[in-house]
């Protein structure tokens, strides 16, 4: 019988769990042992009583007992594993410094495979990101989201910029939408932007050519072109109380979308969300920062951890559907012919990717 172990998360501010109660018991009607780490759930508000299925150790038990590891970031202490077991996470991209553990990346995931979305913890993540980003605005905004009719007159709403429509995006939108703004999409892809029209939002027009590349994902624009987005951004972006990014490059650094010079000329009070650390000139992750003519620039790359009720129990469902895949009979078993396990394994015992 397999050993499946859930580590505690460690990083600071990370309040999810890789497994929750629920899926515990589905692993252990299976036939699964399911061992989690004292005060794993705790931060999810899943205390160590509702782990029912599941026999609560220490962490060093964790490590000396389980075949498979379950964590949410990769573990800071993988000195403890023994090489040759496999944990699954949100791991990176990068195969080093895994201490001969064999990986299984999430991040990794071919997002296209229809077979594959059950497992696609990036996009449940985002999903809860766009949510959460749409409600700091808010927060943040020294103004209605919506228009209210008062005796006193009437307000406004809002006017929210979202720049990027991936799930993140599509979902600030939508929910900015439900909030009563006034929502401006804009995407450098042709299928994006018929999404965030398909939403009801506005789509930005800006003087640069679609850049469609695969698995979903936008290419890197030339220079031409990734100066005349600018251009048309930067001439955009002042005219919005509230602009949401969330454009992300896999394994690259985020494309700056949004320049100082924008940020100077938008309204004081107005608020900029940067939900990939580096779509917006001067923001730091995890801060909220002041520039100089009073506008609020959020850097927020790990929002899913701020709901982790929600966003713990949708990656354990996506955890859930990968260990189906790769033990489908109770035991790991690693196809290296099938496409979904091949992108997903970032690295062998050996520490590199085969």
């Amino acid at each position: 019988m397999s050993v499946i172990g859930v580590l505690r998360e460690t990083a600071a501010g990370e309040r999810r769990v890789a497994l929750t109660p629920d899926v515990a018991r589905r692993l252990s009607d299976r036939g699964v042992k399911v061992l989690v780490e004292t005060g794993a759930g705790r931060m999810s508000f899943f205390d160590d009583a509702a782990y029912t299925a599941a026999v609560v150790v220490t962490r060093d038990e964790i490590y000396a007992g389980s075949d498979v590891l379950l964590c949410v970031r990769r573990p800071d202490d993988l000195a403890a594993a023994r090489p040759g077991q496999i944990l699954v996470g949100l791991l990176g991209l990068d195969p080093n410094g895994l201490n001969g553990v064999t990986a299984i990346s999430l991040d990794r995931l071919p997002r296209t495979l229809s077979r594959a979305q059950a497992m696609d913890a990036l996009t449940s993540q985002a999903n809860v990101a766009g949510y959460k980003a749409a409600l700091i605005a808010a927060e943040a905004c020294p103004g209605f989201f919506p228009m209210l009719m008062t005796a006193a007159g009437t307000t406004r709403p809002a006017q929210v910029l979202v720049l990027g429509a991936g799930v993140a995006g599509l979902q600030a939108i939508a929910t900015a939408r439900r909030l009563g703004d006034q929502v401006t999409g804009y995407d450098v892809r042709d299928a994006a932007r018929a999404d965030i029209a398909s939403t009801g939002a506005a789509v930005l027009d800006v003087a640069a050519p679609s850049a469609e590349a695969a698995g979903g994902y936008a290419r890197d624009l030339t220079e031409d072109e990734a100066g005349a987005q600018s251009q048309g951004l930067a001439a955009a972006i002042p005219r919005f109380d509230v602009v949401i990014t969330t454009a992300k490059v896999p394994g690259a650094p985020a494309p700056l979308l949004v320049p100082a010079a924008a940020l100077a000329a938008m309204r004081p009070g107005s608020v900029v969300i940067d939900l990939a650390a580096g779509n917006v000139a001067g923001s730091v992750a995890g801060a909220r920062t002041l520039t100089g003519n009073e506008v609020t620039v959020i850097g927020a790359p790990d929002l899913a951890s701020t709901v982790p009720v929600a966003a713990s129990t949708a990656y354990a469902r996506n955890l859930l559907a990968l260990l189906t895949h790769l033990m489908p009979h109770g035991e790991p078993q690693l196809d290296l012919d099938d496409e979904i396990t091949r992108a997903v394994l970032l690295s062998d015992r050996e520490g590199a990717r085969p």
